[in-house]
């Protein structure tokens, strides 16, 4: 289970995507992430997949691999659908006994899960296609402007990168307390909920004080390197815009045209609207 948890990795590949100004992954990324709260037709969320899916094809980044990390959350997309299912008034279309699903329950249940899955796969791709320091760089430049009214931008980017940066480090620290416990008889699996919560005690004690003293190493190095916040800092590779990133935007541009004619053509009535 911990294997499968992908999320905040980096995946190395040699692909159009890798090299794309992680500014311009950045917008696109939250461009994608608002227009999945924009539609209500299964045409849109159509229209998203088929998006999604090319990007993926040109990043290079195996399908399977991107599959893989939503089983980590596989409890919280059933929870949300199943709330959504049987707590959503609306027509009724099946009672067995106290349990009832109606018409509105299911369209939200079905484009809620649509809806989180493509969120996941769409994030977590910025995150296979970006480094750790691509990403901060990106980020410290998109909220540039922040500067002026005080935001400590550069602190704000450098903590995301960090914390980014831990979560492989925490998943293989956790993968081998996991299995040394276990070679000490250690059950992580069998029982109640009880009995598997006390049998996690083992685990997550050392994971935290493992955790803690890589954070006190992290800090002592920063402070060994007279590390002071961003102001005056320089880049080693500074970024700069590139051919390819203008044609990104370009394409960047399209979908969001798309978007809003999948949005207006919902609103005229002209495309069924399944969820509402």
């Amino acid at each position: 289970m911990i294997r499968d948890i992908t999320i905040g990795q980096y995946y190395p590949a040699e692909s159009v995507i890798h090299r794309l100004d992680p500014r311009v992954k950045l917008i696109a990324t939250f461009a994608y992430i608002i227009s999945l709260f924009v539609f209500q037709s299964l045409f849109g969320y159509i229209v998203v997949a088929i998006f999604l899916l090319s990007v993926i094809q040109l990043s290079k980044v195996p399908f399977g691999y991107i599959i893989r990390g939503l089983k980590a959350v596989v409890v919280l997309l059933l929870f949300t659908s199943f709330f959504n299912l049987f707590l959503t008034p609306g027509k009724s279309i099946f009672t067995l006994g106290f349990i009832t699903i109606t018409d509105k329950g299911l369209n939200s249940a079905v484009f809620f899960s649509i809806r989180l899955i493509l969120l996941i796969l769409g994030s977590s791709l910025m995150t296979f296609t970006t480094t750790p320091n691509q990403l901060t760089d990106g980020l410290e430049k998109v909220m540039g402007p922040l500067n002026r009214i005080k935001v400590p931008v550069h602190e704000i980017a450098m903590m995301m990168s960090i914390a980014l940066r831990f979560i492989p480090i925490l998943l293989e620290e956790t993968d081998k307390i996991m299995k040394a416990q276990m070679a000490r008889g250690a059950d992580f699996e069998s029982g109640g909920i009880l009995k598997r919560s006390k049998s996690m005690i083992p685990l997550l004690v050392p994971l935290f004080v493992s955790a803690f003293r890589r954070a006190n190493d992290l800090a002592m190095a920063m402070e060994a390197r007279c590390y002071r916040g961003g102001d005056g800092r320089t880049k080693m590779k500074p970024l700069r815009y590139s051919n390819r990133d203008f044609i990104a935007y370009f394409i960047l541009l399209a979908y969001i045209a798309s978007i809003v004619a999948i949005r207006v053509l919902e609103n005229m009535g002209l495309i069924l609207i399944f969820y509402k």
